[in-house]
């Protein structure tokens, strides 16, 4: 007796809720019409095309196609993880990503504090102005811009070098700097599109706890770290949560228009190598083994710090 109420109050517990959706929806109806070009968007361009995950699982043929290619199982994986080069490749994605989270992640959130406490609005607006600047410019355009002033024969940077009596560098093509022009680059290009979230985030903080703070005798400083700080806390740990995911996303386009083969040994990533063996090889299934790879890496590390988060008592993603 005592089950068949707890199923009778679940089925009117559904139907209450089945409900209040529709109602939902009937009054908020133009709300989800706007839905519907982003939902149609993602079905096309990111639901859809995971159907070609399978070729993984194949010696693929362009031919033959998806339906009539061969199945190896985990045989284009093993084919990956024997490739001689492969534990360099491997090290130097992640030496790259963690380089640029490392010194990147914070980049944008020191910024946005910094301009917070600007008051002098027409200034802050052109500051701003200024730093989104590089992340309209597309890498194949900054990439020469790089290229143009690190010129070992009439590039600016060498210029100085020569003038303070120094030996030309070529830092494109040495190991030593590489790496550190890569991360550079990247965070002077993003840095300031990133401060547009913390930047949101911190004009919900409310006006009267810094009243308090200034009251209690907090300086500036004191009232970036001990109030705006906690306040945006929630937002940088979301962030910091999908930075982890894309920690194998070194960034192939920057790399590509940069690198050579002179700095393979510090610069080829994953992507680089997908692209010279799926690409230019036509070797599909090999490239989108090591793709799949780098997608169930990126998701254990979301799950996990989602987990590691929500455990210190924050939200997470979900």
């Amino acid at each position: 007796m005592r089950q068949t109420n707890l199923e009778l109050d679940t089925t009117v517990s559904s139907a209450q809720h089945k409900s209040t959706f529709w109602k939902d929806i009937k009054r908020d109806k133009l709300l989800y019409l706007l839905l519907i070009p982003g939902i149609v968007y993602l079905l096309i361009f990111r639901y859809i095309p995971m159907y070609g995950v399978v070729i993984a699982f194949q010696d693929y043929n362009i031919i033959a196609g998806i339906s009539g290619s061969v199945w190896v199982a985990f045989e284009q994986f093993e084919r990956l993880f024997r490739t001689p080069n492969f534990s360099s490749i491997f090290m130097n994605t992640l030496i790259i990503s963690s380089l640029k989270l490392l010194f990147g992640f914070p980049a944008p959130i020191i910024l946005a504090l910094l301009l917070n406490e600007l008051r002098h609005m027409a200034f802050k607006r052109f500051t701003q102005s200024v730093i989104y600047l590089p992340h309209f410019i597309s890498w194949v355009i900054f990439a020469g811009i790089i290229i143009t002033f690190l010129n070992p024969v009439d590039g600016l940077f060498n210029y100085f070098i020569k003038q303070l009596g120094g030996q030309p560098i070529s830092f494109l093509t040495s190991p030593d700097y590489f790496r550190s022009i890569l991360v550079i680059s990247d965070i002077y290009k993003e840095m300031g599109w990133g401060t547009i979230i913390y930047l949101a985030a911190m004009t919900g903080v409310r006006p009267d706890l810094y009243e308090a703070a200034r009251i209690d005798g907090a300086n500036r400083f004191k009232q970036m770290w001990h109030v705006t700080l906690p306040a945006i806390r929630p937002v940088i740990l979301i962030m910091l949560i999908l930075s982890l995911g894309n920690i194998l996303e070194a960034g192939f386009l920057q790399i590509y228009l940069l690198y050579s083969p002179l700095v393979y040994d510090v610069a080829d990533v994953i992507d680089t190598y997908v692209y010279r063996r799926g690409i230019q090889e036509a070797n599909y299934s090999l490239a989108t083994a090591a793709g799949l790879f780098k997608s169930i890496i990126a998701l254990i590390l979301i799950v996990t710090a989602n987990k590691i988060v929500k455990k210190f008592g924050q939200d997470g993603l979900w």
